[in-house]
């Protein structure tokens, strides 16, 4: 028997409380809504540890095709912890970091629909264009636009 190995990283997760808002920023970010659904009952909560559980999910893509953002909102069990403003250097998941083909254009896209700079654009060596931001729920994420 072959052991195992790992097939790919399917996608990443992130709770919000607005579906519709997370959607809208995402997309203008440049992800696609590959699908909609409610996720509900006894298999569901199974998997999660939550028992009865209802969520409501949206699944992004990347225009490559190879990534993926779930974007979740609970509507049963509520939601217990909030750490959406947590510093970059807190213990657990840190941002997701897209990258752009134009960082300016970008942020100003996204600033229009509430999107904060935590600290400034920086540029690394002549490889990078990078900075973190917050959406309007306040979730970290990094932009970086690959230069040469």
């Amino acid at each position: 028997m072959s052991k195992s190995k790992l097939l790919r990283m399917d996608n990443m997760g992130i709770v919000v409380a607005s579906l519709d808002d997370a959607i809208a920023f995402f997309t203008e970010l440049g992800l696609n809504l590959e699908g909609r659904a409610t996720i509900e009952g006894e298999w569901a909560g199974r998997i999660t540890g939550l028992k009865d559980q209802q969520v409501e999910i949206a699944m992004m893509v990347t225009p490559d095709g190879y990534s993926r953002l779930e974007i979740a909102r609970f509507i049963t069990p509520t939601v217990i912890a909030d750490h959406r403003n947590a510093p970059v250097n807190a213990l657990g998941y840190l941002r997701a970091m897209f990258a752009v083909s134009n960082l300016d254009d970008t942020l100003e896209r996204l600033y229009k629909l509430g999107a904060q700079l935590v600290g400034e654009v920086i540029q690394y060596e002549s490889s990078y264009k990078l900075c973190y931001i917050r959406d309007p729920e306040g979730i970290l994420i990094g932009l970086a636009e690959p230069l040469g």
